[in-house]
């Protein structure tokens, strides 16, 4: 294992070295593989929606701490990180992240955009890949609640303070407001437009990015709105692909629970010749698959896995029928006795994580169509200062409207690190 780290290590190097230039072609799909180099592609990879904001140079933003966090990930042989573009709006409400992006409709700060290029620039000289998603259905970042209030609809609930179903209720407006959409498709067209203002390079030349994302878990929010759910997804993609052809679509999708437990529309969309490849994530606490009254994950993992293969293989077969890959590009597990403390153990995370890394394998040595999976989420070199993430405080895998630490992956936790590096050398033993 040793010796596959500082491989990493070395190819890390000699790719920065290489005044910058990026190593591999933009990723592709045929015949219902990724194609990387001429090559059928696997990965594991992980979400670190913070990346842009930690390459700005403004408030909020630590490039020696993003260098040496993308070092460290490409040190375990991770090249796939799920990024959130921006953040929408201002920062004057609680559970949302902090600094915004688009401060009012098609309005940004531009030293975030230029951290975003930054960032771009940091993970092609590391031959790592991005997936950027352009809109988030969750108000911690903005998305739709913000240009539900910019389009005239009021304040937006906040689930954590006003209720789930006040939310939920607010929300589903979205779906029926031609005005918030049309500043979301403003908004598409401002960012996958953009030229790298640090190697001017256009985005839609860059193998960088991985593929842009309509949104995180967008969802319908209501029977009546799936029809025009189905509607967005279309235009929200057909108007990416007409900007960057290059570059692959994705939904962000959560599967069938991000489309009222319908998973024949989540099939439908992934059938739409703007989207390339198809995705899930699995929350086997929030979902309820196993008990958030236990006292220890660890008593349940069993049947979390068991739950989470299921999901898995409905979503596979639908998506072997469609013949487009699958990514499962969210999952995550507690730390034991649901603590938020670094010093808590991760014994049932580490062996939930075992599980779908091992599945993800054995489709690689059977060429199957999942394509890579992203756990939830890297904060390496974090420090955790409160419960509820606050201005000033390192970011996290946790957003700001989650309690920080509970999902989270730290380089202190050696045997999730372990976990993940030893099962990135074996599947690029099948790949490579």
């Amino acid at each position: 294992m040793r010796i596959f780290k500082l491989f990493f290590l070395l190819t890390t190097l000699l790719s920065i070295v290489a005044c910058g230039t990026e190593t591999s072609e933009i990723i592709t799909v045929k015949d219902g593989q990724f194609i990387k180099n001429g090559k059928p592609y696997y990965f594991i990879g992980t979400n670190m929606w913070y990346a842009a904001i930690l390459g700005s140079e403004g408030t909020g933003g630590d490039r020696d701490r993003l260098v040496k966090e993308l070092d460290s990930l490409k040190a375990l042989g991770i090249e796939n990180l799920r990024i959130l573009v921006g953040a929408d709006g201002d920062c004057s409400l609680p559970c949302k992240v902090e600094p915004m992006l688009q401060i009012a409709p098609g309005v940004y700060n531009d030293t975030l955009l230029k951290g975003l290029d930054y960032l771009l620039v940091e993970m092609g000289k590391r031959d790592m890949q991005a997936v950027l998603y352009l809109n988030n259905s969750w108000e911690w970042s903005g998305g739709y609640s913000q240009y539900l209030t910019w389009a005239g609809y009021g304040k937006a609930p906040i689930p954590r303070i006003d209720g789930y179903s006040n939310f939920e209720t607010f929300v589903g407006n979205y779906m029926k407001s031609d005005s918030a959409k049309a500043m979301y498709y403003n908004h598409i067209k401002n960012i996958v437009s953009r030229t790298n203002s640090i190697t001017g390079k256009p985005y839609k030349d860059d193998p960088a990015i991985f593929s842009w994302q309509i949104a995180n878990e967008p969802r319908p929010f209501g029977k009546d709105n799936k029809e025009l759910f189905a509607q967005w997804i279309a235009k929200s993609a057909e108007l990416i692909k007409s900007i960057d052809p290059n570059h692959m679509v994705s939904i962000g999708s959560e599967g069938k629970y991000g489309c009222q437990v319908d998973i024949q529309l989540w099939k439908e969309l992934g059938e739409l010749e703007s989207i390339d490849y198809m995705n899930i994530h699995i929350w086997p606490h929030t979902w309820r698959w196993v008990s958030k009254e236990e006292s220890e994950p660890i008593n349940d993992i069993e049947q979390g896995i068991a739950q989470t293969v299921k999901y898995i293989e409905e979503h596979l077969e639908l998506a072997t029928q469609v013949g487009k890959p699958l990514t499962l590009e969210e999952f995550g597990y507690p730390r034991d006795g649901f603590s938020f403390s670094l010093e808590s153990s991760t014994a049932a995370r580490d062996i939930y994580y075992d599980h779908v890394m091992k599945y993800l394998i054995n489709q690689a040595q059977n060429n199957g169509i999942l394509g890579g999976c992203n756990f939830w989420a890297w904060s390496g070199s974090a420090q955790v200062n409160h419960l509820w993430w606050e201005k000033g405080d390192d970011y996290t895998g946790d957003p700001a409207q989650e309690e920080q630490g509970l999902y989270s992956v730290f380089l202190s936790d050696r045997s999730t690190i372990e976990v993940i590096e030893k099962n990135i050398e074996e599947l690029y033993q099948v790949i490579r």
